[in-house]
């Protein structure tokens, strides 16, 4: 199976910044207006950090100087008034082309423009851009909607995830008998267009199409609506592991498509769910000539004039919506003549003509017209002269990319102002990555878009580093200490250590807490549940609520154990018993064995003194033999118990792993004592005896005599040292 997809799946720049910046939020209480993105997964893992979300900035929640993050759909004006009200800290993360909108919008308004937006009623978007025209905006989402607006000035802007076909047929059909000037902003965001191309390339070359994305998300329900007219097998998905993969099973070919709020990670999940698969990408280069042969582009163009009063059809101005000044930009007024215009400056010309190699320009105070910007370096992607009769005029803005002779760039132009305001939010703190190309006897140096990256030895790790040359050809995260943009000079300052230092501090604030919280709620004697999660020589570490403590190999068992592993397994549950607990060193002793029964405990329910029972040699000492009757239980055979024969030591008649077979002649539970006895499971030997003794008794070495005649008391053994058969002859002699 083949598995084709576009180069534009996934998070847009706009979706990342957003989502980067909600899981670092700081603060003791911290908010999000709304769902972050429409993606129950992203969504899901946000709550557990502490971010709550609310659907008002009203919400009685939300005090004073608590965090408020606004996604990237923005918010109206009012929103602002009332968090700037509440003095609450704003984390504002609107889209850089939603925000421009909310500009037009905003200044039309106040111009005395009737103001349209063409989307979805409902979507937040519109919710947000409607409020900064005093939420008069008509909300159009076909071609009846805007027809019916009667007024003499009118500006429309449009959904940045709205479908370009539509609004393209939308505008096409519109009449504007019943408006004098209209104002037509193309505000669909060029990564939505690159997108829904892709997306329709896809669909038409492939058996069966996948379309990922959150269930509310409206552009990859626009991607769904535009793969389900060209492939019949098209399949939205909300959770990739809730998918029937049989479905697709017998399909050469299947596109996967994801929408602008859809994680990399669900891609990946999907793509672990198929077997034997062959990945292919869609090209800029594949969608360009695909493109081309589907339909001819829409340009984003650049029309204006001038409204006359005479004027019976309304003057029409379209034009793209763009990302927010930068300072470059702010000089576009002040341009020089061209002698002083230099390679990388941006600057505003007017087109002059089009020709067959793209078109000439002529620049403000400049003394000579006709300068060439070729149809290679223009935004739009399938050129054709004819489409530039009605642009002469027409200001643009591009930049200056040669000078002998003078040529211009409105590609490398918009290049530039999207890298101006990542730099931006780069001086204002924001995390970013860098290639690492080389060293110097300073640290680290490489490259990010134009500006050249220096990062000192000190500031790339928490320790000290070594050798430098192990990080050359590495990305490494990095928080922009300085940043020089002025000349030539180019160049950001980067540390990554103050983001590991961060990192470790809260690693650390966050252990404290838990450790705190953990001393606090146990005390020696309580039973626990807890983890084992790494195994030692001398003990096993056992995660307790998120606190490692220790359970010596001496508290895993009754009767001793070799291995840890042998007693417990990693991961698996248990109970344990808290034994010690020193909370100045951090340190808690746990025990398992505990908890077990201990062999003695039972032990008269499996043995009785008399029984005959088989065990095992453990040790020998002088005073007798200890033997194993059970694991944990270990009788003793005292010496004068062994044989019916003195013996001196007892290694001349036993060894150790010897098995034997003994008579249990007592059992002290309390003391867990057994005594036991190999003698006396041996033949009896018969004691000689004289014959002018028979008849006679003995007493102390002494004869007594009875009514009846001598009495004979035999001397008898004691089983903790006894009388051997010698002394009882030695006295016998007396």
């Amino acid at each position: 199976m083949r598995v084709i997809i576009g180069k534009n799946n996934g998070f847009c720049f706009g979706v990342k910044r957003a989502i980067e910046n909600a899981f670092s939020l700081q603060g003791e209480k911290r908010f999000v207006l709304g769902e972050i993105i429409h993606n129950e997964d992203v969504n899901d893992k946000l709550k557990t950090t502490g971010v709550e979300v609310v659907q008002s900035a009203q919400d009685d929640k939300i005090k004073s100087g608590d965090t408020v993050l606004i996604r990237t759909h923005g918010e109206p004006k009012e929103t602002y008034d009332l968090l700037n009200a509440k003095k609450v800290n704003v984390v504002d993360c609107t889209c850089p082309y939603v925000k421009e909108i909310h500009s037009i919008v905003e200044k039309r308004h106040k111009d005395g423009y009737t103001i349209a937006i063409i989307g979805n009623k409902n979507h937040p978007e519109i919710i947000g851009i409607n409020g900064w025209c005093d939420n008069s905006a008509f909300i159009c989402e076909n071609e009846q909607d805007l027809e019916a607006i009667s007024a003499d000035k009118l500006c429309i802007v449009v959904q940045t995830t709205f479908s370009e076909e539509k609004f393209d047929r939308i505008i096409k059909n519109f009449s504007r008998n019943k408006v004098k000037t209209v104002d037509i902003f193309k505000t669909i965001c060029y990564t939505t267009t690159k997108r829904q191309k892709e997306a329709d390339i896809i669909s038409r070359r492939c058996d069966a199409v996948l379309v990922l994305g959150g269930r509310n998300s409206n552009n990859t329900n626009k991607l769904f609506e535009i793969c389900r007219l060209n492939c019949d097998n098209t399949y939205r998905i909300i959770s990739p592991k809730d998918f029937d993969y049989d479905k697709i099973k017998k399909f050469n070919k299947v596109g996967i498509v994801m929408g602008a709020s859809t994680p990399d990670e669900q891609y990946q999940e999907v793509m672990s769910y198929m077997a034997n698969v062959t990945e292919e990408i869609i090209t800029t280069e594949t969608v360009e000539t695909e493109t081309a042969k589907v339909a001819a582009e829409t340009e984003n163009v650049t029309v204006t004039a001038t409204p006359t009063e005479t004027a019976e059809e309304p003057v029409v101005a379209e034009q793209p919506a763009a990302a927010a000044k930068s300072e470059m930009e702010e000089a576009f007024d002040k341009i020089k003549p061209t002698k002083d215009l230099r390679i990388g400056q941006i600057v505003k010309a007017k087109i002059s003509s089009a020709t067959d190699a793209g078109l000439t320009l002529s620049v403000n105070n400049a003394k000579v017209d006709n300068f060439e910007l070729p149809k290679e370096e223009l935004l739009t992607e399938n050129y054709n002269k004819e489409d530039y009769k009605d642009k002469i005029g027409e200001v643009i803005r591009v930049m200056v990319i040669g000078k002998k002779p003078l040529k211009f760039s409105e590609k490398k132009m918009e290049g530039v102002l999207k890298e101006e305001a990542e730099i931006e939010e780069i001086r204002s703190g924001k995390i970013f990555e860098a290639q690492i190309t080389g060293t110097n006897k300073g640290g680290l140096t490489g490259k990010f878009g134009s500006y050249d990256i220096f990062v000192p030895s000190s500031q790339i790790r928490l320790g000290f580093v070594k050798d430098l040359e192990k990080y050359v050809g590495k990305s490494l995260r990095l928080k922009a200490e300085k940043v020089e943009s002025r000349g030539a000079r180019r160049q950001i300052v980067g540390s990554q250590r103050v983001i590991l230092e961060a990192e470790k501090a809260e690693r650390d604030a966050i252990r404290a807490e838990k450790e705190a919280e953990f001393f606090a709620n146990v005390q020696e004697g309580d039973v626990v549940l807890g983890t084992p999660v790494r195994f030692a020589a001398f003990g096993a570490f056992i995660n307790v609520n998120g606190f490692d403590c220790l359970a010596h190999i001496s508290d895993l068992s009754w009767t001793g154990c070799k291995e840890c592993s042998d007693i417990l397994e990693l991961g698996k549950e248990y109970e344990f018993k808290i034994l010690k607990i020193d909370e100045e060193n951090k340190k808690v002793s746990v025990g398992y064995k505990q908890l077990q029964p201990k062999p003695w405990d039972s032990v008269l329910e499996r043995y009785a003194v008399g029984d005959v029972i088989t065990g095992k040699v453990v040790r020998i000492v002088s005073f007798g033999a200890f033997v194993e009757v059970e694991k944990g239980i270990d009788g003793l055979v005292h010496v004068s118990q062994i044989s019916n024969e003195w013996l001196e030591n007892p290694v001349t008649a036993l060894q150790v792993g010897q098995e034997v077979t003994v008579k249990i002649l007592d059992i002290n539970v309390e003391k867990e004592k057994m005594t036991l006895s190999i003698k006396a499971l041996l033949p009896e030997v018969e004691k000689p005896v004289k014959d002018d003794e028979k008849t006679k008794g003995k007493k102390g070495g002494k004869n007594e005599e009875t009514e009846d005649g001598p009495e004979l008391h035999e001397w008898k053994d004691d089983v903790s040292g006894g009388v051997s058969i010698a002394d009882i002859l030695q006295n016998s002699d007396k």
